[in-house]
């Protein structure tokens, strides 16, 4: 079998638990959740988690013009990716330019820039010139190349939830083809503007949270988000940019870099039967294929980040696909939704998860699932509730992304073999 294992040597962070990798980690072990009440223009209260985020830090005002807050986040977490691995300017970048890949993952481009354009149009007949350039959906990645000068492949992938994991295997496999060297692989998203948030009320699969208690009390907006709980109610909304650098074992081993993880398997497919209800057998054929390509038995992974939305259509899909691929030995993978955190970054989601999944085998430490203090019988899995907790040992863990459309998403990582202190 050809070997399409690949090492992430960066890691770049906008999140709603802030910028620094270490630190967010340490936040989800805690089992902290960045979750509160956000008011988003006349739009009702909705329980979100919301990124703190200096644009001053890396745009000038006139870089600003026309660049989406989406844009923005994705340019300073592929920064931050690149700094992580030693690569700030083109002197010391590890690769030539023209073989390095941009490949990101984005839901629904640049919200703000298309909700102010449809205000204007009603208030006053006029919409910037600049809209247009602002909300398309492959902004973000094209603004990630011009930053670093990067000139090779520069794709975006718009699949829903399933965006920035797919965009993530994608560039996996460009690596494992030879077709480049580097990939700054990822995904981002904001769209906290009434608009959508507007919208997703009207879907009604949003988390409900008590008007009546602060963000922070119990049953407050900070816990409304509860996967795999009996009383949960729909997800948080999330903004924010993941990205990581990902390069071969021996490119990476050959320059001496921190290897924080290995991804080995990844597997997209879809349910073609549904747009918004999640169909098992898709789920569970998404799971094997991957397994299946990483080489890997479902006993030798020893946790899933699950997509865990704290949907009531959604969580027990998941569980039973779960239940079915690992059958009798369901009760050694521990399994947590840190969506109960950081809330649901939708087309972002899956980058973030995915370096959260890495971290996790870097520390060989596992972040809970917060907020589920009953579990729902109908999702028996054998979560990580509370805080997280240790996991020497750890070896192999998957991530998942379950999209809207039906394309299921899963990503394999594994231990690195190869590992320096940086």
């Amino acid at each position: 079998m050809q070997d399409f294992s690949v090492a992430i040597t960066g890691i770049g962070l906008v999140s709603p638990h802030g910028n620094e990798p270490e630190a967010v980690f340490a936040a989800l072990m805690r089992g902290e959740s960045a979750v509160q009440r956000v008011q988003c223009g006349d739009a009702p209260p909705v329980a979100a988690a919301t990124v703190t985020f200096d644009s001053s830090l890396w745009f000038n005002r006139l870089q600003l013009a026309g660049v989406d807050r989406v844009s923005q986040m994705a340019v300073a977490a592929a920064e931050l990716a690149r700094k992580d691995t030693g690569w700030t300017s083109k002197e010391d970048c590890p690769a030539e330019l023209a073989r390095i890949g941009v490949f990101v993952g984005c839901g629904m481009g640049g919200a703000t820039a298309l909700d102010n354009a449809y205000r204007s149009q009603a208030e006053s007949g006029r919409i910037s010139p600049l809209t247009v350039p602002a909300f398309m959906a492959n902004a973000p990645a094209a603004h990630v190349a011009m930053r670093a000068g990067i000139t090779g492949p520069v794709i975006t992938y718009s699949v829903a939830c399933a965006s920035s994991a797919i965009a993530i295997a994608e560039a996996r496999k460009a690596l494992a083809m030879g077709e480049i060297d580097i990939a700054l692989a990822g995904g981002c998203e904001a769209l906290l503007v009434p608009g959508a948030v507007r919208a997703w009320q009207a879907l009604q699969t949003l988390a409900s949270f008590n008007n009546d208690v602060d963000a922070d009390a119990p049953n407050g907006a900070a816990s409304a988000c509860r996967p795999f709980a009996i009383n949960r109610s729909g997800f948080a909304l999330g903004e924010g940019a993941t990205f990581l650098v990902l390069e071969s074992v021996a490119h990476a081993k050959k320059r001496g870099a921190r290897v924080y993880a290995e991804i080995i398997g990844s597997a997209v497919n879809c349910d073609a039967s549904h747009l918004t209800k999640p169909d098992v057998r898709g789920q569970i054929n998404a799971l094997t294929a991957a397994l299946r390509q990483s080489g890997l038995s479902a006993a030798d992974i020893g946790y899933c980040n699950a997509h865990g939305t704290a949907t009531r259509a959604g969580d027990p899909v998941e569980s039973e696909a779960l239940s079915t691929v690992w059958g009798e030995r369901i009760d050694g993978l521990r399994v947590s939704s840190t969506k109960s955190m950081h809330g649901h970054l939708l087309g972002g989601a899956g980058a973030l998860e995915a370096a959260i999944t890495a971290l996790a085998l870097y520390h060989q430490q596992l972040p809970p699932t917060a907020n589920c203090i009953e579990p729902d019988p109908a999702c028996r899995l054998n979560l990580v509730s509370g805080q997280g907790v240790s996991e020497p040992g750890l070896q192999a863990a998957i991530s998942n992304s379950f999209a809207f459309g039906g394309t299921n998403a899963v990503l394999v990582l594994k231990q690195a073999a190869y590992r320096v202190n940086a």
